[in-house]
């Protein structure tokens, strides 16, 4: 390195200026909050389908989200179909399945 980098350096850190580098920079103004993942919003959702989950009568709902007609089922089958082409498991079947078909 040589003496007039060594030099600016030095400066910068007596100056109080210069701002911290690295790849563990703090992200998004979050406090304390570093890289990926974000613990409180975590908590926020699990604490929202945990009180979903036991003030509302999900079966109901689910009843209530089930396909309408024939022609509504087969929309729903190829908007899978297009987003399981689109995952890292391919078109075959879930991630969690191995490769094998539910059966």
């Amino acid at each position: 390195m040589n003496d007039d980098r060594k030099q600016g350096q030095q400066q910068g850190k007596q100056q109080g200026d210069e701002k911290p580098q690295g790849q563990q920079q703090q992200q998004g103004g979050a406090q304390g909050q570093y890289g990926e993942g974000n613990y409180k919003a975590t908590r926020d959702y699990n604490a929202g389908v945990k009180d979903h989950m036991q003030h509302h009568d999900v079966e109901k709902e689910a009843r209530d989200a089930a396909p309408k007609s024939d022609a509504e089922q087969r929309e729903m089958d190829r908007a899978e179909q297009a987003g399981k082409s689109r995952s890292k498991a391919g078109p075959e079947g879930d991630m969690g399945d191995n490769g094998k078909d539910a059966a």
